[in-house]
């Protein structure tokens, strides 16, 4: 028997190489010929071998059978999974008497389709011929028979075969295991890949707007949080290996002690309302709503008519800004206030030592724009023993419904300002209540079961930060089912309202505002957060 009597140390005497990826292959391969290890393999691979000196023998040569149907069929052999699957003792004779040599390490990573199907030049046919069959095969096969058979499917593994093969002669049971495992988990992955290829293909063309019946959601921790909602709770933050990675995976932590769930919850919050935004802009969130949005010349301007709106909300908030932070918005912020997180595409190296010196801010840098990758992503919520699953909201208007309803028509200043309005309203909590002039927010009012009470939160906190409201504009992220909102904001000088539309009651609505001389637009489209 190949297995050691104490603790399944498995000397190799033949190995199955075929990669795509040739990374550190030379080294490996050297090692397992160093310790008269038979190197077995195909095409790319033992061309590669051959080149960098190392003795191969051909897969066909070793078969008997050549390789058919230009290279799909090439391992897909008893004598190649005979050899993986056979079992010490129990399959030894047949083996034998078959011409079956055992194969005791396969080292395989499978075709690129992952990086092939997300190439929007490539055509279908290639990429389904991209989907590796012998390879996956051969990778369960070499898992299931782990007792014997050692698998490789990542590069970085090699390694530490080498350090093992090197010291002990051979492959020990532990680490079988725990590349078994992993390489279960990659046929996994690439399956996922395959499944959501193919669902792209069909789903929208059969029924764009019905969801698929079945979903494949393959998840990587990718950051361990603090803690969740709460410090008794555990949490990660998760990615998806089929979808380009989103801002907060691809982003640069430059400052400060590990996020919690909530700092991840609300970092995301602000950086999806500041990504509405083309001009210079600063977001400050808590709780994962805007308490403060204004846009300016620059980011520091921006930042204090943010921080005007609702100075209160802002303490331990999260801040992001649409342009490189520099050390004056960096000052101003420490002046002002405390703060849990900045987010910025960039940081200027003297403003990041002026943040240095407070203790507890994080600082993360995103680099350029991934709005639209993250927005593209599906929305999942845990609810009930399952999970919701909604397309992002992504859109901002129905631009075939959008319309002015009521006598007056908005000006040209106040159109600006209702675009605005209306983009904040979508990242408010519902109901959602947003009161803005010349560009930045006067007043928000959120997550109240009554939109009234939201309208009345909103001018309330404007009157607490001393901001006058005549002539300011208002957005509802939703319809009003009464003119009592309507009522309430001309009372305070609104003179332009942005709402869905929809509502049972939108005469009695449309009615009341032009009771008040005040323009209405309907853009046809709710958006709810809840």
């Amino acid at each position: 028997m190949n297995l050691a009597a104490s603790g399944g140390l498995v000397r190799p005497r033949r190995a199955l190489i075929s990669v795509s990826d040739k990374t550190g292959l030379a080294d490996f391969a050297k090692c397992l010929a160093g310790h008269g290890v038979e190197i077995l393999s195909t095409g790319g691979t033992a061309r590669h071998l051959a080149e960098s000196g190392i003795e191969v023998t051909a897969v066909g040569d070793h078969t008997g059978f050549p390789e058919l149907m230009g290279g799909r069929l090439k391992t897909l052999h008893p004598k190649i999974h005979g050899g993986i699957l056979g079992r010490e003792g129990t399959d030894s004779d047949e083996m034998a008497a078959h011409g079956i040599s055992p194969i005791d390490i396969v080292a395989v990573n499978l075709y690129p389709f992952e990086s092939v199907s997300q190439d929007p030049s490539v055509s279908a046919e290639t990429v389904i011929e991209n989907i590796d069959i012998g390879g996956p095969a051969m990778v369960r096969s070499s898992a299931k028979n782990h007792q014997r058979t050692c698998v490789v499917v990542d590069t970085a593994d090699y390694g530490l075969l080498i350090d093992e093969i090197n010291a002990s002669g051979g492959t020990c049971i532990e680490t079988r295991r725990r590349l078994a495992l992993k390489a279960y988990l990659r046929t996994s992955q690439y399956d996922a890949a395959i499944y959501a290829y193919l669902l792209g293909l069909t789903c929208d063309s059969e029924n764009p707007k019905r969801c698929p019946q079945n979903l494949v959601f393959h998840l990587t921790r990718h950051t361990q949080m603090r803690y969740g909602e709460n410090p008794h709770q555990n949490a990660a933050f998760y990615t998806s290996s089929g979808d380009e990675q989103g801002w907060f995976a691809s982003c640069e932590m430059l400052l400060g002690k590990p996020l919690s769930f909530n700092n991840v919850a609300d970092a995301d919050a602000a950086y999806n309302c500041a990504a509405e935004f083309k001009q210079p802009v600063c977001v400050i969130i808590k709780h994962a709503t805007p308490c403060g949005v204004a846009t300016a010349a620059d980011i520091t301007q921006a930042y204090s008519l943010a921080y005007r709106t609702d100075p209160t909300s802002a303490f331990g908030g999260i801040i992001a800004v649409n342009r490189r932070l520099d050390k004056k918005c960096a000052l101003a912020i420490l002046e002002n206030q405390f703060v849990e997180v900045i987010l910025a595409p960039d940081v200027d190296d003297e403003a990041l030592e002026a943040l240095r010196t407070k203790e507890n801010i994080r600082v993360l840098k995103h680099g350029e724009n991934r709005s639209g990758n993250v927005q593209s992503m599906r929305k999942l919520t845990s609810a009930g023993g399952g999970v919701l699953v909604q397309d992002a909201d992504v859109r901002l208007t129905d631009d075939e419904k959008k319309r002015t309803v009521t006598r007056r028509k908005p000006g040209v200043d106040e159109t600006a300002d209702l675009e605005f309005a209306w983009k904040v309203a979508k990242h408010v909590k519902s109901n959602a209540i947003v009161y803005a002039r010349d560009g930045a927010t006067f007043g928000i009012g959120a997550g109240q079961m009554s939109r009234v009470d939201s309208a009345a939160i909103a001018a309330l906190k404007a009157s607490d930060a001393g901001l006058d409201l005549q002539g300011a504009v208002m957005a509802s992220d939703a319809f009003f089912p009464f003119r009592d909102a309507i009522d309430t904001a001309a009372a305070h000088g609104i003179r332009a309202i942005v709402q869905p539309g929809g509502s049972m009651r939108d005469d009695e609505v449309i009615a009341a505002a032009d009771e008040h001389d005040m323009s209405m637009t309907f853009t046809g489209m709710r958006h709810f957060r809840h």
